[in-house]
């Protein structure tokens, strides 16, 4: 074997490995996403904001997708998390509350599943309406190519922040009311999760209850939900919902811990609410969401 035939094949196996690592983006719809007018510009990452450890804030989607982190093998439990970063409707933060929410799960040996959903809110439509049909595909062709990607289509959740734990919230409430009308095989799958994460969720209670569309029943997944209490987005929004669960006997567990503000996705701080990854990595464990498969 020459010296030449033997780089190309090192290099051909080196830069397999690479690919095989890259995480996979599948496109949410086949065609224009559903309402669209062709009214909203190029997509776009906005400039940084922030001191130290700026946030990637994407904008202007049109083209919704979804990212797929898996674990390493050894690890993966076959449990996935579709995951729904917030910004307030307007922008995602796409790092921050996203690809760095994705690197957890897996380190937990969870699929993570980064779902970019249409933003900025669109006109003439409720702010939830364009995001909720993206999310509810999304949870459908996940379980679509669950035997695929060797996903327990039992242990399929959501995760959301702010905005996106609001539209977390919404899909784990709607999901006997699909929001668009089904276009191919995909969509015969459920788009029920089986399990929600809501942190500093958002727009969740409206005046003395919850807001109508989050429509809680004694059928709606047991959700874990973690809040600051001194966060601008009142923890009244996790405890509105946490109450109406409990009412309906459905499982849940809160946190609202002391301080920690609003956004503070799973970057260490000094504030007890940077410990929220431990304690729904516990709420996972006992629920029995982190089991591995039986060989």
């Amino acid at each position: 074997m020459n010296t030449r035939y033997c780089t190309s094949l090192l290099l051909f196996v080196f830069s397999s490995v690479v690919m095989a690592d890259e995480p996979l983006v599948l496109k949410v719809w086949p065609d224009e996403a559903p309402g669209e007018q062709g009214d909203i510009g190029d997509e776009q990452a906005q400039p940084p904001r922030g001191d130290g450890n700026p946030i990637i804030r994407l904008t202007n989607v049109t083209q919704p997708t979804i990212t797929v982190y898996r674990p390493e093998k050894d690890k993966d439990t076959g449990a996935a998390v579709l995951i729904c970063p917030g910004g307030g409707y307007s922008i995602l933060a796409w790092d921050l509350e996203g690809t760095e929410v994705a690197d957890w799960l897996n380190s937990i040996g969870v699929t993570g599943i980064v779902l970019k959903y249409r933003v900025p809110r669109r006109k003439d439509r409720e702010k939830h309406d364009a995001p909720l049909q993206d999310a509810q595909r999304a949870m459908s062709l996940v379980r679509s190519h669950a035997d695929e990607w060797g996903i327990d289509t039992n242990r399929i959740g959501i995760l959301g922040f702010s905005a996106g734990g609001h539209l977390s919230a919404t899909a784990a409430t709607n999901y006997d009311k699909r929001h668009y009308e089904a276009i191919d095989k995909v969509d015969q799958e459920s788009c029920r999760p089986n399990f929600a994460v809501l942190v500093y969720p958002a727009y969740l209670v409206e005046g003395e209850g919850l807001a109508p569309e989050i429509r809680v029943t004694s059928e709606t997944p047991q959700t874990f939900f973690a809040h600051a209490g001194d966060d601008r987005i009142g923890a009244e929004n996790s405890i509105g919902m946490y109450l109406a669960l409990k009412k309906v006997n459905v499982p849940a567990e809160l946190h609202v811990f002391a301080s920690g503000g609003h956004g503070f996705g799973l970057r260490p701080s000094d504030h007890p609410a940077s410990t929220w990854p431990q304690r729904c990595e516990q709420w996972m464990q006992s629920r029995g969401f982190l089991d591995k498969p039986s060989k």
